[in-house]
């Protein structure tokens, strides 16, 4: 892995849900399994940004953290996303009940809350996101895990570059 770290600023739980439709959009076109990790405090974002992320994938409705079913998966076409929250796990055993090993295939992207819960019993992230709340916003930490997570860091990285197409307010000038 050798993608260097990547850093975004959030300034609004929008630019937050935005970062995550961008993160998706970023992801390195193929069919293997797909794992991003999110870490942070309560209140951080993970769950924000996860909503950008299938908002952007055309998942229609509320989009909650899965803090009490622990595991949601939302089918966008030949993709699975599942969006797994273990913040209630007391012990990393407690994965195998959930049937999470049931979604490790191809076409599959995980978002994994809390990751530290399931240590051991998780296949290694893609990217290791770390999210941190302040009174003006989020800070997000992206590094790399895989050579996957490289070319998606280094994907994201060029379409944050990139001006957007429409200014907030309107067309440029």
């Amino acid at each position: 892995m050798s993608a260097a770290p990547l850093r975004q600023r959030c300034l609004s739980a929008g630019d937050t849900e935005e970062f995550g439709a961008a993160l998706v959009r970023a992801r390195p076109p193929g069919d293997a399994l797909a794992v991003v990790y999110l870490r942070g405090d309560l209140g951080a974002g993970k769950t924000t940004l996860v909503r950008g992320a299938l908002r952007a994938l055309g998942v229609p409705g509320a989009v909650r953290s899965p803090t009490y079913t622990l595991l949601e998966p939302y089918g966008v076409g030949l993709l699975t996303v599942v969006h797994a929250d273990l913040y209630r796990l007391r012990d990393a055993s407690e994965l195998e009940p959930l049937g999470l090993r049931d979604f490790a295939a191809a076409r599959h992207l995980w978002f994994i809350e809390w990751p530290d819960r399931g240590a051991g019993r998780l296949p290694p992230p893609d990217l290791d996101l770390v999210l941190s709340a302040a009174s003006d916003g989020h800070s997000i930490e992206l590094t790399s895990g895989s050579q996957t997570g490289d070319t998606w860091l280094d994907n994201l990285r060029q379409a944050l570059a990139r001006p957007p197409l429409l200014e907030k307010g309107g067309p440029r000038p």
